[in-house]
């Protein structure tokens, strides 16, 4: 469903607050089908967002190292190591 999302588990160095954060972003927009919050929207947005990255921080944490790192790159990790800005 949302094979967009990168896997954070096995990152070296693991996984930010920003990454996981944008991650739950990204979940909740597909989910719910919203890409922007509007003011109707925006409350219930941002509380799923907090809720599932506070899932899956605990989710991180709680799962065993990886024998192998992930096969690709967060995009935020990408943009900074390009210098590019998010957008």
């Amino acid at each position: 469903m949302c094979r967009n999302i990168t896997t954070l588990r096995g990152l070296e160095p693991p996984a930010t607050e920003t990454e996981i954060r944008a991650a739950a972003e990204q979940y909740v927009r597909k989910v719910s089908g919203v890409a922007k919050p509007s003011a109707a929207t925006s409350e219930a947005f941002l509380a799923a967002v907090d809720q599932v990255a506070v899932a899956t921080a605990a989710l991180l944490a709680d799962l065993p190292p990886r024998r192998r790192p992930p096969t690709s790159e967060p995009p935020l990790r990408r943009l900074g190591r390009s210098g590019g800005a998010p957008a």
